[in-house]
């Protein structure tokens, strides 16, 4: 059974997103133990790239603060496996696909075995062409998560069926970023999902509130969110890891 499963095992989970490297590796570092103490169940990490082709204006920002401030690939492993000393909840890698080709995708799940990282999810990896990746992350242990997005229509029940770790369940058309309102009916999307596999659903896109938590975690089986927390680093820089900690402290008590 993969480790990401210990994340939907106290009920609903939350997910938070966390960009490496910004502003820093040693804020990410404190960021990822505040929101992990404060009741997060699996943490996303961001590995920066320069066209994030499925990231609103916020988490773009971050991916670019990031890069100028001179975060890699490799310090960002060796920041994981400084995490793993103290966090134990399953932690996860989100970035491109030319990320992990241009590094070297043996090397690079090598890396995350290493550095204990659990699964890894490629917004820009099409579900026919996951066979590239597929093989070397189970040789090695990583779950290669899949997104089902409002368009994937009758592609849901096969994606689910092949589905490992959890699915990322995309709750709008278009990019990463806060909204008012999520409008799409999610709960016919997750009723064949739960038809066609027992791996958790969470959904991600949007969220900000803890509304809007309590209501995507009550449809799925919890709640993804990313450029709230970005736009607290944004505002609060290298303070930021304690203003994160009571906001995902308040988006767990609601869910």
């Amino acid at each position: 059974m993969s480790n990401i499963s210990k994340a939907f095992e106290n009920g609903k989970a939350f997910v938070a997103f966390i960009t490496c490297g910004d502003p820093d590796l040693e804020t990410t570092v404190k960021a990822v133990k505040a929101a992990a103490d404060n009741g997060a169940d699996l943490v996303e990490l961001g590995i920066p790239f320069s066209d994030p082709t499925a990231e609103g204006p916020v988490i773009q920002g971050a991916n670019l603060r990031a890069l100028k401030g001179g975060v890699t690939t490799d310090k960002i492993f060796d920041m994981v496996k400084e995490l793993r000393k103290e966090v134990t909840i399953p932690l996860v890698f989100m970035t491109y696909a030319n990320v992990v080709f241009s590094y070297g995708a043996e090397r690079f799940m090598t890396n995350c075995k290493e550095a204990q990282i659990d699964g890894i999810i490629l917004p820009d990896l099409p579900f026919e062409e996951k066979e590239e990746f597929d093989g070397i992350c189970d040789k090695y242990g990583v779950d290669l998560i899949s997104l089902i997005a409002p368009t994937s229509a009758g592609r849901i029940a096969m994606i689910a069926k092949e589905a490992k770790g959890f699915i990322y369940l995309v709750s709008s058309l278009g990019v990463t970023g806060t909204r008012s309102e999520i409008t799409t009916d999610l709960s016919s999307i997750v009723k064949v999902i739960r038809e066609n596999t027992d791996v958790p659903c969470a959904i991600g896109f949007g969220i900000s509130t803890p509304e809007q938590a309590a209501k995507m975690s009550s449809i799925s089986d919890g709640a993804i969110v990313g450029s709230a927390i970005i736009k607290i680093l944004e505002k609060h820089g290298k303070d930021a890891p304690k203003y994160i900690g009571e906001y995902v402290n308040s988006m767990k008590k609601a869910m």
